[in-house]
């Protein structure tokens, strides 16, 4: 356990706020709290200046951000040691691995506090301790101060406003039905009636200020509450109560006895009929496809997403785990993911659900969630006859024939966070996705862990290429290194590769003849008849995915393939600001056709690389030739004269028919290293221009 700090306390539940040894220190500006909150809820855990950057800034980065960070971290060093030196170590916000710790015990922050006082709690309650239960109730719920993060700006503090004030909801409906249990009905009525007013449309709360009242002698102040309830969910859902509010309606009607619910887990809110419109048995599905054969790798992904959907011990019954798996085109994503699932199928005992959103498009359109609700309605026992229609039937049907099931849903290759959302499930089933995309709005909305899967290593790749290509070659080390470099880790690559060597039966000691020319590589690397296992083909769906601006900014950067390339540069080939550049740039990385080298570098990978200088072939030659000639102005000092476009482009291609026949002594003595680097593209008309068209509808006026 960290203790360098244990003389410091913070609390978050409430204003965020911080004392050393007893004594409260100011905190400074909101965003200055936010960093100090940030690392507070991961206290002893090294975050990165990204990591920070995203969590207080989310997607309006400013270019000051990153110096931003460091004079937050400054700020707070200097309020939370005051005696320390300007040049002194500091012991509680350590810099380390390139980010800052928070170096307190996890109990120094009252959120650890809470939530390892409700699980005491829940354990006496299970342990038939109810004297103990509810003092533990009350020492949790006693160390809210308000609404948690108040105040408190960024996409993190948020997220954890949301997932901490269910918790406290869910904390107080368990303190409130072991008071009814006790008999001691009105002691519950005042707290009740504020947490509703805080959450009007959670039954749950309802359910249990009615009884309560109803205990109390109060039968027309429980009818009141019913009646609210139903205008309240009819006015902001169009639904009806759920069917235990509606029951319990029913028994203060009749004036019957009623005793406190069984289930302790909140009543979904669903119309009263839907839960009937399925089956009474639903079917224990188990959808997951097979596994392909030659998994290697991936075991700090694998463990990392077990631990992810693991983490219940501590989570609301209400809150449901979330992991996406994202990355490249080809780089495996599927794989880990069914990796990860059927190893975990004992701890799904209701079944696994599997639904193809299609977000690539390389099955035709993707599927709209209604439309995978009703897939998954349908594998849970539900007919067309009785399906909603709407989405939000189908939302509230599928959360409450999930709700109490352990169930794993897999979503493969999602296209967004709106595709998702409403496929996930309350309670105890968890979901496991896989996207070509980086769905931060999810992460920061719903909570979702986000783990990237990046190309397997050399030593991965030469196993997997040994395993499927067998005696051809297992000798063969010279070959499958040259295989493994010019795949750069891809899976899919690799899988093509030895399946390209033994159908065409290439000696295996001559592949560097049959994947030589890097123009033709994609070809080589093509399985006809299979859009998924194409490399083009699943390339161009993720370029096809891009907005307008950034799948431009793809086609230029084309034009400088290999090496990294820097955000000046990027704005300079496509002739915008820095700004914009490294916008579209970061839409690149998050679309995985790019990937962030540091802050200021961004690189193909290389198979993507030839892909997008394929791209670049779709801009008339006009403009590729100008989008040099503006980088080789920045490098080398050649600026094209400031005249009308189509003169502008004219004298551009001079200008760099000229340079070709440069002597190599040139202006500086050696060509700039752009133009060395730049393997300026074929001067060959080429297909796509022939007729003044490009063939791609994204290339405006070609």
């Amino acid at each position: 356990m960290l203790t360098a700090g244990q003389r410091l306390s913070v609390q978050l539940l409430g204003p965020v706020r911080a004392w050393t040894d007893g004594k409260e220190v100011v905190l400074g500006p909101p965003k200055q709290r936010a960093v100090l909150a940030l690392l507070a809820s991961r206290a002893g855990d090294v975050l990165g200046i990204e990591h920070i950057i995203d969590a207080v800034w989310g997607s309006d980065v400013p270019q000051t951000a990153a110096n931003g960070v460091h004079t937050y971290v400054a700020g707070l060093r200097r309020v939370l040691e005051p005696g320390r030196s300007r040049r002194g170590t500091c012991s509680v916000l350590a810099s380390a691995a390139g980010g800052y710790c928070l170096r307190i015990s996890p109990e120094a922050v009252d959120v650890t506090r809470f939530a390892e006082c409700h699980a005491q709690a829940r354990r006496a309650h299970a342990g038939s301790d109810a004297k103990a239960a509810l003092e533990l109730y009350r020492d949790a719920l006693a160390l809210w101060h308000g609404e948690a993060f108040a105040g408190i700006p960024g996409p993190f503090a948020a997220m954890e406003r949301t997932r901490l004030q269910d918790l406290r909801m869910t904390a107080i409906e368990e303190w409130a039905s072991d008071m009814l249990r006790a008999g001691r009905h009105g002691e519950v009525i005042a707290d009740l009636s504020t947490a509703v007013a805080e959450e009007p449309l959670r039954e749950k709360l309802r359910w249990l200020l009615m009884l309560a009242l109803y205990r109390c002698g109060r039968q027309a102040d429980a009818l009141a509450v019913y009646t609210e309830t139903q205008r309240l969910l009819n006015r902001e859902l169009g639904i009806k109560p759920g069917a235990e509010l509606a029951s319990l309606h029913q028994d203060i009607l009749a004036g019957r006895v009623v005793t406190v619910c069984r289930d302790r887990s909140p009543v979904p809110a669903t119309t009263g009929d839907l839960a009937d419109s399925a089956s009474p048995d639903i079917p224990r599905p188990a959808q997951l496809p097979p596994l392909a054969r030659g998994f290697v790798g991936r075991t700090a992904e694998l463990a990392e997403l077990e631990r992810v959907l693991a983490e219940d011990g501590l989570r609301s019954s209400a809150s449901t785990p979330v992991a996406v798996v994202d990355g490249l085109a080809g780089v495996g994503k599927t794989a880990v993911a069914l990796e990860l699932a059927h190893r975990l199928t004992d701890r799904f005992p209701d079944g696994q659900l599997f639904v193809d959103l299609g977000g690539t498009g390389l099955g035709g359109k993707p599927l709209t969630a209604a439309e995978a609700l009703a897939q998954l309605l349908r594998s849970l026992g539900v007919d067309d006859v009785r399906m909603p229609g709407d989405l939000a039937g189908r939302v509230s049907l599928y959360r409450s024939l999930l709700h109490g099931r352990r169930m794993l849903v897999v979503l493969d290759d999602a296209i967004s966070a709106e595709q998702v959302r409403p496929l996930i499930p309350r309670g105890a089933s968890s979901v496991l996705a896989t996207s070509r995309q980086r769905l931060t709005g999810l992460a920061i909305r719903d909570g979702a862990h986000l783990i990237r899967v990046g190309p397997l290593s050399e030593d991965e790749s030469a196993e997997l290429l040994t395993y499927l290509g067998g005696e051809r070659l297992r000798e063969e080390k010279a070959v499958v290194m040259r295989l493994v470099r010019l795949c750069e880790g891809l899976p899919l690559a690799l899988r093509s590769a030895v399946e390209g060597l033994i159908e065409a039966h290439v000696p295996p000691t001559t592949p560097e003849e049959r994947y030589a020319d890097k123009r033709g590589l994609l070809d080589r690397l093509t399985v006809e008849g299979d859009a998924a296992a194409n490399l083009r083909t699943v390339f161009e769906a993720s370029y096809q995915a891009l907005p307008a601006e950034a799948a431009r900014m793809f086609r230029y950067l084309g034009l400088h393939p290999a090496g990294p390339v820097t955000v000046q540069q990027a704005a300079t080939l496509v002739g915008t600001s820095h700004a914009t550049a490294r916008r579209l740039l970061d839409l690149l990385v998050d679309g995985h056709l790019m990937e962030r080298v540091s802050r200021h570098y961004y690189r193909f990978h290389g198979l993507v690389g030839i892909y997008a200088a394929e791209c670049a072939e779709r801009e008339p030659k006009a403009r590729r030739d100008l989008a040099l000639m503006r980088l080789l102005g920045q490098e080398w000092g050649f600026v094209p004269r400031r005249t009308p476009a189509l003169e502008q482009e004219q004298d551009a291609a001079r200008q760099l028919e000229a340079l070709g026949r440069r002597p190599k002594g040139g202006v500086g003595g050696s060509p700039p290293p752009v133009f060395r680097s730049l393997p300026l593209i074929d001067q060959r008309p080429c297909p796509v221009e022939q007729g003044s068209r490009s063939g791609d509808p994204r290339v405006v006026g070609a």
